[in-house]
């Protein structure tokens, strides 16, 4: 992944619109606040299933990352985590864009 697509995760999280872990994922999800589901890499067969899950729940995109769990919670500074919601539907959006861009 870029560091372009990292920082842009990183400035989500700082202006907390990025909800980190399943429970995170989970209550965006309940609090109907999730707009796009993102998974690790490496994330288990079980993980992937519940965050396809969430994501049909929500109605939201699920984006399967290039990165690990350990360089996407070292850029993010969180404690473990195969998925990520973002809570914000202008950041969705951006990171979208540039996904598709890079």
């Amino acid at each position: 992944m870029q560091a372009d697509l990292l920082k842009t995760l990183g400035l989500m999280r700082r202006a907390g619109k990025l909800s980190a872990g399943e429970d995170g994922v989970r209550q965006a999800v309940r609090k109907h606040t999730a707009k796009l589901i993102l998974v690790a890499a490496d994330a288990s067969d079980n993980a992937l299933k519940r965050a396809q899950g969430f994501a049909d729940a929500s109605h939201a995109p699920l984006i399967r990352l290039d990165e690990n769990k350990d360089a996407l919670c070292r850029a993010l500074g969180v404690n473990g985590g195969a998925m990520f919601a973002v809570c914000d539907p202008g950041f969705a959006k951006m990171f979208l864009g540039k996904l598709k861009d890079s």
